[in-house]
């Protein structure tokens, strides 16, 4: 394994759509144990696949119920509304109250192909819309509706 370096704001990467993952091998899994041990070492929650310069349709997530592998996820259904902090570690000391799904419902892949389903509230709702946002070139800025000073976090 290897800690990989996280991209930051102003790389184009970061805008750019993600392909699918079709092959599920040796390469994938030494990605995803890359990624899960960059996420470990940033300290963070999720990481994607293109913050770490690969634009496939990865993410990985803990929130502190144990890691989630998710390959070529998609959000299937969305329900209530959330208004919380989100910051990433794309964008070093940038944070705001984010407009986000309270509850979602998430299919995708496991490192071997094989699918399945999330029901997520809350924190890990929250979490699954940012990782997958940045598969589509999204960045959690654009569902800021109100910026906050890093030392209110």
């Amino acid at each position: 394994m290897a800690i990989r370096n996280i991209v930051k704001i102003g790389d184009p990467i970061l805008n750019k759509v993600c392909r699918p993952v079709t092959d599920f091998d040796e390469r994938l899994w030494q990605l995803l144990d890359d990624m899960r041990e960059t996420l470990a070492q940033a300290d963070g929650v999720g990481l994607a696949a293109p913050q770490v310069g690969i634009l496939r349709r990865i993410f990985i997530m803990d929130v502190g119920d144990g890691l989630v592998e998710a390959i070529n996820p998609e959000i299937v259904s969305e329900k209530g509304v959330q208004e919380e902090t989100e910051g990433c570690l794309s964008l070093p000391n940038e944070w705001g109250i984010t407009k986000r799904p309270r509850k979602v419902k998430l299919k995708a892949q496991d490192r071997y192909g094989k699918y399945f389903f999330i029901t997520a509230e809350d924190l890990k709702a929250r979490c699954i819309c940012h990782e997958t946002d940045h598969l589509n070139g999204v960045l959690f800025t654009s569902h800021v509706i109100r910026k906050i000073d890093p030392e209110e976090t």
